[in-house]
C-alpha cells in the first residue's frame, strides 16, 4: 500500500484556503527554504480526478531549491468548493478564469504548471491573459483530445455518474481491478480511503464537464506558440493518454523544451518526483523573469 503520509500536507507547508476574486481555493503552500535564495513562486493544477496533493512528493525538492510552490483544488475539485450539479460553472473558460484570480492572489508573476486536465486549463489561461505567467510547463497533457482508449474509460466514468451515486460508482471502480490497472481516481498518493474521501469530495458536475472537455478539447497549439512565453513539455517515458511522439510533436511546435522522465507513466510528479521536480527546478531558473 502507498505511504499514506504522502497524502499529508507535507511538512514545512501549509494548507489554507486561498482568497481570491473568484472566491475561495483550497491550496498546499510551501515556502522556499531558509536559507534558499528565494527564486520565484510556482502555481500548480492537479488532473482529472486529481487534487493538489498530487504534487506533494514534489514540493520539498522545489522549496530547496528556493521555489515557493502552491497546488491548488480547483473549482469542485476535492477540498474546493462547487456547485453538485450545474456544468456551466465547469466550463473551461470559467476554469481559466479562476486561475488567472489565482495568480493575482498570489501577488506575483507565478511560474504556472498544469498535469494532464490542469494543462489544458492552464493553456486556456494563457490564452486568455499570459502576463501573470513567467512560463508554461505542461506535464502530460497533450495537444488536443485524449487517446481514443482513454476517452472510452472517461465515457464509461461519465455514463455511471448520471446512474449512480458517488459511492456507488467508486465501487464499480474498485470491482473492475487493481488501481494499477483501472487508473483514474482510484490512483494517487496515499491509502485506498484517502483517495475514496477525494473522490466523494469531488462534484460530480465538475467531473461531468471536464470529462466532457478531455473528449472533445481542440488543437490549440498555434495559439499557444504565438505567445510570448517559455514553454515546457514534460512527460513520463509511457503515456497512455497522449502518446508521446504527440507531445514530442507538440513540443516541437512550441518551441518548448522537452523532458521525458525515465521510469515514469501519465503522473511523474507521483511516479518520479525527484527527477520531475529537478526537471522543474532546472527550466525555471533558466526563465528567472
Amino acid at each position: 500500500m502507498t505511504d499514506p503520509t504522502a497524502f499529508d500536507t507535507p511538512r514545512g507547508a501549509r494548507a489554507y484556503p486561498l482568497r481570491t476574486a473568484r472566491g475561495e481555493f483550497a491550496v498546499v503552500d510551501m515556502p522556499a527554504a531558509t536559507g534558499a535564495e528565494a527564486r520565484g513562486i510556482a502555481l500548480m493544477l492537479p488532473g482529472f480526478t486529481g487534487s493538489k496533493e498530487d504534487f506533494n512528493l514534489v514540493h520539498g525538492s522545489l522549496s530547496r531549491r528556493g521555489y515557493r510552490t502552491v497546488a491548488v483544488d480547483g473549482r469542485g475539485q476535492y477540498e474546493s468548493d462547487g456547485p453538485a450539479e450545474d456544468e456551466s460553472a465547469y466550463d473551461q473558460g470559467e476554469l481559466a478564469r479562476d486561475v488567472l484570480a489565482q495568480a493575482e492572489a498570489l501577488g506575483s508573476r507565478v511560474h504556472l504548471v498544469g498535469h494532464s486536465l490542469g494543462g489544458q486549463i492552464a493553456r486556456s489561461a494563457a490564452l486568455l491573459d499570459h502576463s501573470p505567467f513567467r512560463t508554461l510547463t505542461l506535464v502530460a497533457s497533450g495537444p488536443a483530445q485524449i487517446s481514443a482508449s482513454q476517452e472510452a474509460r472517461v465515457m464509461l466514468l461519465r455514463e455511471a455518474l448520471a446512474v449512480m451515486t458517488m459511492p456507488e460508482v467508486w465501487e464499480a471502480i474498485q470491482a473492475m481491478g487493481p488501481p494499477e490497472e483501472v487508473g483514474g481516481p482510484a490512483r494517487g498518493p496515499g491509502t485506498q480511503e484517502q483517495l475514496r474521501r477525494r473522490w466523494l469530495n469531488t462534484k460530480p458536475a465538475q467531473l461531468l464537464a471536464t470529462g466532457r472537455q478531455l473528449c472533445s478539447e481542440p488543437d490549440r497549439i498555434g495559439e499557444l506558440a504565438a505567445l510570448p512565453l517559455p514553454f515546457h513539455v514534460l512527460s513520463g517515458a509511457r503515456d497512455d493518454t497522449w502518446p508521446l511522439t504527440l507531445l514530442d510533436e507538440m513540443a516541437q511546435r512550441l518551441g518548448a523544451h522537452r523532458t521525458v522522465v525515465p521510469g515514469a507513466e501519465h503522473s511523474p510528479n507521483v511516479d518520479q518526483p525527484l527527477p520531475t521536480a529537478d526537471a522543474l527546478a532546472d527550466f525555471w531558473d533558466r526563465h528567472p523573469h
